[in-house]
């Protein structure tokens, strides 16, 4: 019976069938059996919640909700033991982290982490299969068929992250470049006469078109402080949020102006002054950096072409005169 098994293997899959087909089976078995591990678990305080909702007047009838629910990513609540990290730090990190890339919602870390699971898993089912067909084309070495089936899954499960750092590093810039033009036009909206909380606003609505990372930032601004919130805190947490040495600078003027009782107007002024020199100077980082970029495409360019045309004549010349003189 082994050897019928083994010849059908053989004749179907290749030398690596067995190997093959037990990896196919731990996939389905994990798909299978993971769903029950990850069950959560009935937590005590939902049935003391539970119990004392149903000992008041009203029969437990819960109050009209206030806020929809975000749907999207409640489904995977019940994986949230899994797929969210459990340290309080690590999770206040990954939510800043998101929060960075532009993705407010409650469940965005909850999201990131389905997505490397999701796409690392199917990426190795995907690899599985490429490796079962190549498998009957040709013989594959344990090294080759490891490499085929665990590459995928190593880039399925780290392109997510690649997409949120990529995010982050792409709206920072933007906040960097859209930053000096909020300052002016903020600088502009106090001295004719209107407060910071106002033309935090005027700038949003204004910069919307060309920046909306820093639109958005601005916003989120305007309404905490709408909310009552403390002003100094709402500008900590949107230099927080952004992750600019610029903006935070830039809060650190606006509280210390607060504080100690100065013209905003002056700050605004001298501190727009500093971002507009500093764009120029960023700009000329940039172009100074080009020729040293420039000089390996020149020479790979440029270099090869000239010494064709300079030495080429005359290797003809001398090829011809061996030539000739053999002869």
């Amino acid at each position: 019976m082994q050897q019928i098994f083994t010849s059908i293997l053989g004749d179907q899959l290749g030398p690596f069938g067995p190997l093959i087909l037990i990896g196919t089976l731990g996939a389905v078995l994990i798909l299978i059996a993971l769903p029950t591990l990850l069950k959560k678990k009935n937590d005590p305080m939902d049935r003391l919640r539970a119990q004392s909702d149903a000992a008041k007047p009203n029969g437990g009838k819960k109050a009209a909700k206030l806020r929809t629910d975000n749907s999207k990513g409640a489904s995977l609540a019940k994986y949230s033991a899994f797929l969210e990290p459990q340290d309080e730090e690590e999770y206040s990190a990954a939510q800043l982290k998101m929060i960075q890339a532009g993705y407010r919602s409650k469940n965005a870390v909850r999201i990131f982490h389905f997505s490397q699971f999701a796409l690392g898993l199917g990426a190795l089912a995907f690899g599985v299969l490429y490796a079962m067909l190549k498998s009957t084309q040709q013989e594959m070495t344990p090294k080759s068929l490891i490499l085929t089936v665990l590459l995928p899954a190593c880039i399925g499960y780290m392109a997510p992250k690649y997409w949120v750092t990529r995010r982050i590093e792409a709206r920072k810039e933007e906040i960097i470049n859209g930053f000096p033009d909020a300052l002016d036009l903020m600088l502009v909206c106090v001295e004719a006469g209107q407060s910071l909380d106002q033309s935090i606003i005027r700038v949003a609505r204004e910069i919307r078109s060309g920046f909306p990372a820093l639109a958005d930032e601005f916003e989120i601004v305007s309404y905490e402080i709408k909310a009552g919130k403390d002003k100094s805190v709402v500008l900590k947490d949107m230099a927080e949020r952004c992750g600019v040495a610029d903006v935070a600078s830039f809060v650190t003027v606006l509280i210390q102006s607060q504080q100690f009782g100065t013209s905003i107007a002056d700050a605004l002024r001298v501190y727009a002054g500093e971002m507009r020199d500093k764009r120029v100077m960023r700009a000329e980082e940039t172009a100074n950096k080009l020729p040293t970029k420039m000089t390996l495409a020149t020479m790979m360019l440029t270099v090869p072409p000239l010494l064709i045309i300079l030495i080429g004549p005359s290797v003809y010349d001398i090829y011809t005169l061996l030539n000739e003189t053999e002869f």
